[in-house]
């Protein structure tokens, strides 16, 4: 049995945060990890996938990117950057451990943490192991005939069966990779739900910088602000995700994937509704900038083109309702369809439904905390800079619960 003050549990971004802060208020504490540091970096993402923000914003406070601050970074130098910044501030991670369950102790504070590689008892538990737990694959395709894969499974297009492709999904993820393969010379439908779309930069400046002087890094959590798809992409260079252009490139959109039956794949009629949201959400966003542009008597550029919404292609007019697979020579579906939590090894009542209960980190349960949750605090939490300044949140509530438990009372 190994005693520590504090046991983190996920070695990411989240974890070397984390032990950056617990250093900083003096608590000796072991960060366990899984596999590799920031493994989901190297082996959960496809080949060609860059940072979603440019390497001079989304970085820790005390670390920059080696290459171009307005590039955005492959997955390998994000993979590397966190390694390199875990040993820059020393952190205590231990790689290829698995922890198996968290329950408190019986008769006293503190908790006993069972792992592959033995049993610890800590003071503290902190949960980092992210939002991209369980892939979701939604059990509506059964067809031996049809690849099915999560996008965490996709690596290129080479590594798939000849034939067209159907992306479901037009977050992030699905958006990159139904362009990556139409780029490929791959015939490749893409399903299209409700949806924001950000400019990729307006008026010489990033998106991720007028989230800054705008205020909405810090925009605090809503209930549904967790189920907001964007559309949002560092690839080739940058550029504003625009489903239409991508549509009169090639591309073909359908509305949300409904149904699929004796190989017929059925669609949601609100494609054209799910565009116009996104375009709404774009369009707002621009407004914002100019409005803060004038205000504050900026010579940014001007930028009028940004403004024109391209004309609707065929396949919004005419929305596909419906395709057969076979038919259209489908072969293959990616599923970037989310991540569900997975807490089987918490037995700890800090979830409901499945879902982390917390207050910015802090729960009902003392000394146990979660860190590195989209939304933990602030529309930044998900990111690298925002997740090191909620963990520094998290590391001041202990400091200052050890603080009030030292006391030990006035003298008689």
């Amino acid at each position: 049995m190994e005693k520590v003050q504090a046991l983190v549990v996920g070695g990411g971004q989240a974890g070397i945060a984390m032990s950056e802060h617990l250093q900083r208020i003096g608590l000796q504490h072991v960060v366990l990890e899984k596999a590799r540091i920031a493994e989901n970096w190297r082996t959960a993402r496809w080949d060609s996938l860059v940072a979603n923000g440019p390497a001079w914003h989304d970085r820790f406070p005390n670390r920059t990117f080696s290459s171009d601050p307005d590039g955005f970074p492959g997955k390998e130098e994000v993979a590397d950057y966190m390694a390199g910044y875990a040993a820059q501030i020393n952190a205590p991670i231990r790689t290829g451990v698995t922890v198996t369950k968290v329950r408190r102790l019986d008769s006293r504070a503190g908790f006993r943490v069972e792992t592959s590689a033995g049993d610890f008892e800590a003071d503290y538990v902190i949960s980092a192991t992210g939002p991209f737990q369980k892939p979701v694959i939604p059990q509506m395709v059964e067809d031996p005939a049809i690849t099915q894969l999560h996008s965490t499974a996709y690596r290129n297009p080479q590594s798939l069966p000849e034939g067209g492709v159907l992306v479901v999904g037009a977050g992030s993820s699905g958006a990159q990779i139904a362009e990556e393969l139409r780029r490929a010379g791959r015939k490749t439908w893409i399903a299209v739900g409700p949806h924001g779309r950000p400019p990729r930069a307006y008026r010489g400046r990033d998106f991720c910088w007028w989230l800054g002087v705008l205020n909405k890094w810090d925009m605090e959590y809503q209930p549904g602000n967790e189920h907001v798809t964007i559309a949002v992409s560092g690839a080739y260079g940058g550029r504003t995700m625009d489903f239409r252009r991508l549509a009169h490139e090639g591309l073909i959109l359908t509305g949300r994937a409904e149904a699929y039956d004796n190989g017929v794949m059925t669609f949601a009629n609100d494609l054209a509704a799910n565009i116009a949201k996104g375009d709404a959400d774009y369009l707002a966003v621009l407004a914002e900038a100019d409005a803060f542009v004038t205000a504050h008597g900026l010579t940014l550029p001007e930028e009028p083109e940004a403004h024109v919404i391209p004309p609707d292609p065929d396949c919004v007019t005419h929305p596909i309702r419906s395709l057969d697979l076979k038919a259209e020579g489908i072969r293959t579906i990616i599923w970037a369809t989310g991540f569900e939590n997975d807490y089987s090894w918490l037995d700890v009542p800090v979830v409901k439904d499945n879902k982390p209960q917390h207050k910015r980190g802090v729960t009902d349960v003392t000394g146990f905390y979660f860190v590195g949750l989209p939304w933990l605090s602030r529309r930044g939490s998900a990111f690298i800079w925002g997740v090191w300044h909620d963990a520094k949140f998290v590391a001041d509530h202990i400091d200052k619960l050890q603080n009030y438990l030292a006391y030990q009372g006035a003298a008689e």
